[in-house]
């Protein structure tokens, strides 16, 4: 099985930035895509942002330009800066990883348990 753990989140003002982070454990042989998705309240849960284990990196559109995703592939970690936060982009934020847990097994796909952010006008 496999954990993801994240932490980061709070309550900003417009313009303001915040930092997530994720921490994966468990049975890890391979991490391929780890990123970011968001769900606000009454709206599906999007992509935000997405990177291999090779750095190509997704954005939404909405986030272009504002938002840094990086990863630690050593340490199976990934972490988003967000500046030049908006109201609209309150939401609370999942962590996902795509994951080998072992050579012979096929990928599958976790998410964490979810950290709140909410920017204020």
């Amino acid at each position: 099985q496999v954990q993801l753990v994240e932490s980061g989140g709070g309550l900003v003002q417009a313009g303001g930035s915040l930092r997530l982070s994720c921490a994966a454990s468990g049975s890890i042989f391979n991490i391929n895509t780890m990123g970011w998705y968001r769900q606000a309240p009454g709206k599906q849960r999007e992509l935000v942002v997405s990177i291999t284990g090779g750095g190509i990196t997704n954005y939404a559109d909405s986030v272009k330009g504002r938002f840094t995703i990086s990863r630690d592939n050593a340490k199976n970690t990934v972490s988003l800066q967000m500046n030049s936060l908006k109201p609209e982009d309150t939401a609370v934020y999942y962590c996902n990883a795509v994951v080998k847990s072992w050579a012979w097994s096929p990928f599958n796909q976790y998410w964490g348990q979810g950290t709140q952010v909410t920017v204020s006008s």
